[in-house]
């Protein structure tokens, strides 16, 4: 085995493991990362609906609220702002989803899935924790989720959910007797739950990937290129000269010519040494003969 094989056998040994080592690194960076803007986006539509719900709640529940003894108006209503908001947003990102789930809602669509049901369970039976991040398989595939219990805080939450008999009349007009009611102060009845897709995060980060280690790749194979022309120009071709002029005059051919030392080295001291032990030889050899 030449020496120029053995040293690519153990390079390319070396870019193996470099890149195998390489490859996980740079994955779980890029997987972090994509979690980690899957989380903002998560995050700022989340802010958003708690802004609107705001929004709703200091500066048109004020203007409407004179209406509502002649007509119940969904607008007034926090959760219905802001879902309605971000249904707005689903027109052009339709896999981002926003849904106040509610264990005993007014609203039919707001009831609880079994899914979401068992996120509110949580908060209830962690009733420090403020928010729930974490990751579930959807039809469309993998989804991250955030979500925020809702509890009841306001007076003027049990005006409408509280005793059946004390809400208003067009509300009841509106969705029944039936649902929506006896709530209680401090109580946790429902959650606030933002889905984001992490197919698109994650599929660029692994494109991504790809791309990288095709480019650190063609780095290592430009390195072994510039490290064999070096080794073949500084270390092989030396030996082979000296390899030949030996085996020259093994064969009895004294008069050839020196090996060329060149800097200071190991292969120039190698090569210097050689020539002084080929004097030496051919020295002896003539004061040999001459006897």
């Amino acid at each position: 085995m030449g020496l120029r094989l053995k040293f690519n056998l153990v390079m390319l040994l070396v870019a193996a493991l470099g890149l195998t080592g390489i490859g996980f690194v740079a994955s779980q960076m890029l997987e972090r990362n994509a979690r980690a803007n899957i989380l903002q986006q998560a995050g700022l539509m989340m802010e958003g609906a708690m802004a609107i719900r705001s929004y709703t709640v200091n500066q048109i529940g004020p203007l409407i609220g004179s209406q509502m003894t002649h007509k119940f108006l969904p607008q007034s209503v926090p959760a219905y702002a802001a879902t309605q908001n971000i249904n707005g947003l689903r027109k052009r990102y339709p896999n981002f989803t926003y849904k106040e789930a509610t264990l005993n809602p007014t609203n039919p669509n707001a009831r609880a899935t079994g899914w979401e049901t068992s996120i509110i369970d949580y908060f209830r039976n962690h009733t420090n924790e403020k928010q729930l991040v974490g990751e579930h398989t959807t039809a469309t595939g993998r989804s991250l989720y955030m979500a925020r219990p809702i509890k009841v805080k306001s007076e003027a939450c049990l005006s409408c959910h509280g005793n059946v008999a004390d809400a208003p009349k067009t509300m009841l007009a509106k969705y029944g007797k039936a649902n929506g009611f006896d709530w209680h102060m401090n109580e946790i009845v429902g959650s606030q739950i933002v889905n984001v897709p992490m197919e698109v995060a994650l599929d660029r980060a692994h494109k991504t990937l790809v791309t990288f280690m095709y480019s650190v790749g063609a780095v290592f194979a430009l390195i072994m290129l510039i490290l064999n022309l070096l080794l073949n120009q500084i270390v092989i071709n030396p030996v082979k000269r000296m390899a030949g002029i030996a085996h020259e005059i093994s064969m009895g051919k004294l008069d050839v010519e020196e090996c060329t030392a060149r800097g200071k080295d190991e292969i120039s001291v190698l090569a210097e040494s050689f020539n002084r032990m080929r004097r030496s030889l051919v020295n002896a050899m003539q004061m040999l003969n001459s006897k």
